[in-house]
C-alpha cells in the first residue's frame, strides 16, 4: 500500500535564526546559467534566501557553454580558496569560470569548461560500473554529456577544497541525474564533503507518465502498480536504464536524499527503493510579486487587453457578450496526457453542451498557450486586426469632435440621437470600413497561427468534442501556439500579464513532480485549478479548507480519466455561475495561499536537509 503524507517538513516559522551547520554549501545542477528546464527557475527564485543564509560560503556550479553564458554570468578573477589546483584542472581537461550569475543575488558562480574532459568519457563510465554498477555501456550522448561534466564537477569540488576539508564542513547539494555523477564521485573516493541528492521527478516515472502508464491505477484493492511493477526491468524496456541507474544509486549513496514533492517521494520510494529523508518543496520569491491590490488593477488592465483581441477575433464572423465573457486558460509545455490538456478539452466539450442546453448568458473563452511549431500567424487574423485598427482609428480621430457635439447637445437641451452626434459622412465611412471588417466565413478558427503540423493533437480534439468556435457555442477554444514573450502581433502580452488578465486558470496533470503555474496564478491573484498527481496540488491541500478557495484540487489520483472529465467539468460550471463578488473573493483567497510558497518559509527545508547533511556526514 502507499502511504501518503509520510513526510518531513519544516513548520510555517520563517526561520531567520535558523542555524546553518555548513561552513560552505556548492549547489550543482546542469541549469546553473543554462535555461533548459524547470530547475532555472527553482534555482534562481531561492538564489536570495540562500545568499542571506550562507552569504560569500555559497557557490553554484554549472556548464561553462560560451554561446549561452551572455547575459547570464559575468567571469572575474579567480578568488584564491579556487587558484590553487586550476592549473591541475586545466591539465586534465577541465577549465573553470569564476564569476557571478547576473540575477538578484548576485550569487558566486563556478562554470566548468569540461569539453576536452571528454576524452575520458569512457574512463568515467568504467568508474560508474566498477564502483555502482551502472551500466552506460551503450548510453546516447545525451547521457554522456551530462555525466561527464558531472564527474568533472566533483574532480574540480575536490581539487579546490582539500586544504580547507579538515577545518570545514562543507556540503553540496546535487540536482537530479544530471548532477548525479558528481556526488558519485565523491563517493567513490571517499571525500570529505557531505552531498544531498535532491530529484525533481524520477527519470523511469516520467517516462511510465510520458506513455499513459497510470502508476497509482489499483489492479486490486490493495495494490497499484507502484507495488506490483519491476522498475529496474521497466527501466531497461523503456530504454531508459543507464539514467534510472545514476539516480538510484545518488539517492543511496547521498548523505542525505530529498524530493521536491510528496507525489515524487511515493515515486522514489517504489521506483528508486528510497524513501526521501524529507522534503524540498519549491518555492516562488513572493517579494516579486504584486499585492492583491495591485493585482486587481492589472487585472482590468490586461483583461480589456484580452477582450480587445477578441473584439477582431470574433466580431467578424458573429457578436459575442464580452461583458458576461470569462476567460479560461491553461499554459503547459506540449504534454497532452501529462499536462492533463486532454481531459481539460474534453470537459469544455462537455461544459459546452451543458451550458447551451441551460442557454446561459456566460461565454467561455479557453487560451491554450501551449508552444508548438509554427509557420506564421493566419492572413485571416492579420486581416481582421488591419481592417479593426481602421475602424478603431477613425473613431479615435472623431473622438474629439464627437465629445464637443454631445457636450453642446447637452447644453442646448437637445434630443440625442446619431445624427445630433455624427456627421453624416462619418457614419458612412464608419459603415463602410465595419462591412469590409465583417467575413463570410461563419466561424473563427480555433488556433492564431498555421501550424507546421496539419494533424497536430490539439485541433484533432477540439474537433472531436464539437469544439470549433460555431456562433451558438458557449464556450469557445483558441489555441496560442506560440510563447507569450509581449510582442507578437496578437496579443502583445508577457506571459504573466497574460495570466494577470484571465479569470480561471486550468493544469490537471496527471504527471507533475511539482508544477509552478498554479503557485504563479496564485501569486498573481488568479484563481487555478490544479490536481493531486501534481506535488504542488498535495502540498497546498494541507493548507486549505475544504470548500477551495483560490485554488481547487481536482481529484485524479487512482480514478478514470473519463471520471476525471466529469469532474472537471463540473468544476468549470461551477465556477462560470459565480457572481462577480465569489470570484473577488476567490482571488484574494488565491493570493493568501500563495504566501505558503514564499521562498521566506520554504528555504529552511533546504537548510534542514544540508544541516541533516552535515549531522550525518560528520557526527
Amino acid at each position: 500500500m502507499i502511504l501518503l503524507g509520510d513526510f518531513s517538513l519544516v513548520d510555517e516559522k520563517r526561520g531567520e535564526d535558523k542555524h546553518i551547520k555548513a561552513d560552505f554549501l556548492f549547489e550543482v545542477s546542469w541549469e546553473v546559467c543554462n535555461k533548459v528546464g524547470g530547475i532555472y527557475t527553482v534555482l534562481k527564485s531561492k538564489i536570495p534566501q540562500t545568499v542571506k543564509k550562507y552569504g560569500e560560503n555559497y557557490c553554484l556550479v554549472g556548464p561553462y557553454f560560451h554561446s549561452k553564458v551572455k547575459g547570464e554570468f559575468e567571469e572575474l578573477i579567480m578568488p584564491d580558496e579556487y587558484r590553487e589546483g586550476t592549473e591541475a584542472l586545466k591539465a586534465m581537461g577541465i577549465v573553470p569560470h569564476y564569476g557571478k550569475w547576473l540575477t538578484e543575488g548576485s550569487p558566486n558562480t563556478l562554470l566548468l569548461d569540461f569539453q576536452p574532459f571528454f576524452a575520458r568519457k569512457d574512463e568515467i563510465k568504467r568508474g560508474l560500473w566498477d564502483h555502482f554498477r551502472i551500466d552506460s555501456l551503450n548510453a546516447p550522448f545525451e547521457f554522456e554529456e551530462p555525466v561527464v561534466w558531472a564527474w568533472a564537477v566533483g574532480v574540480a569540488i575536490e581539487s579546490f577544497f582539500r586544504r580547507y576539508t579538515s577545518r570545514w564542513r562543507i556540503a553540496a547539494v546535487f540536482h537530479e541525474w544530471l548532477a548525479g555523477a558528481g556526488l558519485l564521485y565523491l563517493r567513490s573516493q571517499k571525500s570529505p564533503i557531505g552531498t544531498i541528492f535532491v530529484t525533481h521527478a524520477t527519470v523511469l516515472g516520467r517516462s511510465l507518465a510520458n506513455a499513459g502508464v497510470d502508476i497509482y491505477h489499483k489492479e486490486n484493492e490493495d495494490n497499484s502498480l507502484l507495488d506490483t511493477m519491476d522498475f529496474d526491468r521497466e527501466a531497461y524496456t523503456r530504454q531508459v536504464s543507464s539514467k534510472h541507474q545514476l539516480e538510484k544509486a545518488c539517492a543511496h549513496n547521498a548523505d542525505v536524499f530529498a524530493t521536491v514533492s510528496e507525489i515524487t517521494g511515493i515515486e522514489a520510494e517504489h521506483i528508486l527503493q528510497k524513501k526521501p529523508d524529507l522534503l524540498v518543496p519549491n518555492g516562488l520569491n513572493l517579494d516579486n510579486f504584486p499585492t492583491i491590490e495591485e493585482s486587481s488593477i492589472k487585472h482590468r488592465v490586461f483583461r480589456d487587453k484580452i477582450y480587445h483581441f477578441l473584439l477582431y477575433y470574433f466580431f467578424p464572423y458573429y457578436h459575442i457578450d464580452i461583458d458576461n465573457t470569462l476567460i479560461y486558460f491553461i499554459a503547459s509545455r506540449y504534454e497532452m496526457h501529462d499536462k492533463g490538456i486532454d481531459v481539460f478539452i474534453k470537459a469544455l466539450g462537455k461544459l459546452n453542451k451543458e451550458l447551451k442546453k441551460e442557454d446561459s448568458e456566460k461565454s467561455i473563452v479557453a487560451f491554450f498557450w501551449v508552444p508548438t511549431g509554427v509557420r506564421g500567424i493566419k492572413p485571416e487574423i492579420i486581416e481582421n486586426k488591419t481592417f479593426f485598427k481602421d475602424v478603431e482609428d477613425s473613431l479615435k480621430d472623431n473622438a474629439e469632435h464627437v465629445m464637443w457635439r454631445l457636450l453642446s447637445t447637452f447644453v442646448a437641451g437637445k434630443p440625442i440621437d446619431k445624427d445630433t452626434i455624427f456627421d453624416k459622412e462619418f457614419l458612412d465611412d464608419i459603415k463602410r470600413k465595419v462591412v469590409r471588417f465583417k467575413r463570410s466565413e461563419t466561424s473563427p478558427p480555433v488556433c492564431t497561427h498555421d501550424l507546421q503540423d496539419p494533424n497536430d493533437a490539439i485541433i484533432r480534439e477540439f474537433m472531436k468534442e464539437g469544439l470549433n468556435n460555431a456562433k451558438d457555442d458557449k464556450v469557445k477554444v483558441i489555441f496560442y501556439p506560440i510563447y507569450l514573450a509581449g510582442a507578437d502581433g496578437l496579443l502583445d502580452l508577457a506571459y504573466y500579464e497574460a495570466i494577470q488578465g484571465s479569470h480561471l486558470g486550468i493544469f490537471p496533470s496527471f504527471y507533475e513532480p511539482w508544477g509552478y503555474t498554479p503557485l504563479e496564478s496564485a501569486a498573481l491573484g488568479v484563481v487555478s485549478i490544479t490536481s493531486d498527481l501534481a506535488g504542488f496540488g498535495r502540498y497546498i491541500k494541507q493548507h486549505m479548507s475544504e470548500e477551495c478557495p483560490g485554488i481547487c484540487i481536482l481529484e485524479r489520483m487512482g480514478r478514470t480519466d473519463d471520471k476525471v472529465v466529469d469532474m472537471l467539468k463540473e468544476k468549470l460550471h461551477a465556477y462560470s455561475m459565480m457572481t462577480k463578488k465569489e470570484r473577488v473573493n476567490n482571488k484574494v483567497e488565491a493570493r493568501k495561499l500563495a504566501n505558503k510558497g514564499d521562498w521566506d518559509l520554504l528555504i529552511d527545508n533546504y537548510v534542514d536537509a544540508q544541516n541533516l547533511c552535515i549531522e550525518r556526514h560528520f557526527g
